[in-house]
């Protein structure tokens, strides 16, 4: 569990230094407590993430749908749990990226960022083509190393107790 809670504050702390925009491990952190942490109140380490972050870096007028995403990511992991394999890793993590990338930039949308016509949502999503491919390129390497060093880390707990 140490090492959960190790990926949750690197999430915290890489909202707050200076990044990639959406080049970000939130929603690997997201991911990973659906798979790994309890199912009954998992979901708030993520969204704690995002909350406390926001009280830091200031709110803006999406925070609804961005928070809304990482718990539905959240509850995404959670279904994989049952399901790990590295191909459902893989489309987990791509499925995650769409999540966000919709969720986030229909709110951006939605909230007057551009003019609530059609036009304005095709121009919304064009223009958030550059943040989606930062953010599905962080996820698959953020997937990559927390869920390797967690299963890693536990198949060689495994082996130290079954020779113990």
């Amino acid at each position: 569990m140490w090492l959960a809670v190790l990926f949750i504050f690197f999430g915290v702390f890489s909202r707050l230094v200076p990044h990639l925009p959406n080049f970000s491990p939130l929603a690997a952190v997201a991911l990973f407590s659906g798979v790994y942490l309890n199912r009954k109140h998992g979901y708030l380490l993520p969204l704690g993430i995002f909350i406390l972050s926001d009280f830091i870096i200031g709110f803006h007028n999406t925070v609804f749908f961005t928070w809304s995403s990482i718990v539905l990511i959240y509850f995404i992991g959670s279904y994989l749990s049952t399901r790990k394999s590295a191909v459902n890793f893989f489309i987990y993590t791509l499925g995650s990226a769409l999540v966000f990338f919709i969720i986030t930039n229909f709110g951006v949308w939605l909230m007057g960022w551009y003019p609530r016509t059609m036009a304005g949502l095709g121009e919304c999503f064009i223009n958030a083509l550059p943040f989606f491919r930062a953010s599905l390129i962080s996820n698959l390497l953020f997937v990559a190393v927390f869920f390797s060093i967690y299963e890693f880390s536990l198949a060689r707990q495994r082996l130290i107790q079954k020779s113990a």
